[in-house]
């Protein structure tokens, strides 16, 4: 009976996940966790937002086309719009991309031609997480990089800050998350920034009778227009997530949203949405709730589309095939 159930269990995970191990480069490349680690640490340390950019570019990388680094890849002759160039990926940070390439390129020193590019990222993704205050969880390893990247597939794939609650709901569903899973994936908000115009329409002209959206809580509406006041000049204005611990991984932004504290429209949806809210609610209050649902969809998240054996290659370079794609 228990060898049943375990085999079961087995069928249920995608046979190309299956393959993936925490323990993959043990014996190939033993020292590939502590050089993550020690670049994941330098650079943090240096460049606080480094956290949020590499957790933002790891789930744009996965929910897009699976967690195989195609992100990385640089659009040129053979590859003329790669999954980089796609207006949704023009605000990631440079930083992000920095720190996985500084780290592969001291891989290939190490152990040249072992560790993948999607690998690294998934590593240092959860470093970082944990690095910050946020819930530890195993990293499967023994992804494969991409054989193609295609800008023309993120539209599809990412949510927008814009969309309606049900499209949101559909955009994760499309990739098997639960709304209980996308609201905990959510609370990633917890750190980092956005830019200005991601949310000028909610803090200038909302409507022809209220400057700011009138779910914002007014003092906070206040402060983000003095932030934002030349953000059609200067772009790079930007706002924290959380503006009461920007920096730490926690619960606070839950409890920012039932406050009107929360920057996007999306926020305020998610703690206005009767299937969404009490979610919201909950991990407002209860940290570990949502450390542990965040950690699972992590887990799950991490695992999402990849490639193993011909499926994919180990990337010389980040940012280029090993081929000319045909």
């Amino acid at each position: 009976m228990a060898f049943a159930v375990l085999f079961l269990l087995f069928l249920s995970v995608p046979f190309s996940s299956a393959k993936l191990n925490p323990d993959y480069y043990n014996a190939t490349c033993p020292d590939f966790a502590k050089i993550v680690r020690d670049q994941v640490f330098t650079k943090q340390s240096v460049v606080p937002a480094t956290a949020a950019g590499v957790l933002r570019l790891f789930f744009h990388d996965c929910i897009t086309d699976g967690c195989d680094a195609s992100i990385f890849i640089s659009s040129n002759a053979y590859t003329p719009h790669a999954e980089r160039d796609a207006d949704l990926n023009l605000s990631l940070s440079g930083d992000a991309f920095d720190l996985v390439i500084k780290i592969k390129n001291l891989l290939e020193l190490t152990c040249p031609g072992v560790v993948s590019c999607s690998d690294i990222i998934a590593q240092a993704t959860r470093d970082l997480i944990k690095m910050v205050g946020g819930p530890y969880f195993p990293v499967r390893l023994g992804r494969k990089d991409s054989l193609n990247s295609d800008a023309s597939k993120v539209p599809a794939s990412l949510p927008t800050p814009t969309m309606t609650m049900d499209d949101i709901i559909n955009k994760f569903a499309a990739r098997k998350f639960t709304v209980r899973e996308m609201v905990a994936l959510t609370g990633a908000h917890t750190i980092g920034f956005t830019h200005c115009k991601e949310f000028a329409n909610r803090i200038f002209n909302f409507s022809p009778t209220s400057q700011v959206d009138p779910t914002l809580h007014p003092k906070f509406a206040e402060g983000l227009r003095h932030v934002c006041w030349n953000y059609t000049k200067d772009p790079s204005m930007s706002a924290f997530n959380d503006p009461r611990s920007p920096s730490k991984f926690d619960n606070a932004y839950f409890g920012n949203v039932l406050k009107g504290l929360g920057l996007l429209r999306s926020d305020y949806l998610l703690g206005a949405d009767p299937r969404t809210r009490p979610i919201v609610e909950e991990y407002a209050k209860n940290e570990q709730a949502f450390f542990r649902d965040f950690a699972k969809a992590m887990e799950k998240l991490a695992v999402l589309g990849v490639k193993t054996g011909n499926a994919g290659e180990i990337r010389s370079r980040c940012d280029q095939f090993n081929h000319i794609p045909a």
